[in-house]
């Protein structure tokens, strides 16, 4: 994975990986939320996804989320409550079954490259605002 710690630009499915997991979220979930806020645009492989999800827990940016507890200290539900209500019915059947999958959340570590990257994209925007219509902002 070539995104940045210091200086440069998080890739595109990393941004939208990071920004998926503001809420927790398993594998599968995390590639149907990229592709429905893409339009379709990008379509994550399972090969692909559960390779960045590898970098960015070794990274420290996000972490499995099976705690009641989360951050601030305030009882968020179980990872299955959570993810239940954010997923509905077909992740209730999973549990039921017995198929529980690994949820992952961002950390604080995480939401600080997200924070840099949203910068980034905003200083560029304003650049490529400003050249494309001749100096008008």
């Amino acid at each position: 994975m070539r995104d940045h710690v210091k200086g440069g630009a998080l890739t595109e499915v990393t941004f939208y990986i990071l920004l998926s997991l503001y809420s927790p979220r398993h594998g599968y979930a995390v590639m149907q939320f990229i592709e429905e806020e893409t339009g379709g645009r990008l379509a994550l492989g399972a090969g692909t996804l559960y390779g960045a999800l590898n970098s960015l827990q070794e990274k420290g940016w996000i972490e499995f989320y099976d705690s009641k507890v989360n951050g601030d200290g305030r009882n968020r539900g179980t990872c299955e409550e959570r993810i239940g209500r954010t997923e509905g019915k077909n992740y209730q059947n999973n549990i039921r079954s017995g198929t529980r999958k690994k949820a992952y959340i961002i950390t604080p570590e995480g939401k600080a490259a997200a924070e840099k990257e949203l910068e980034r994209i905003r200083e560029l925007e304003k650049v490529a605002v400003n050249i494309i219509r001749g100096g008008a902002l």
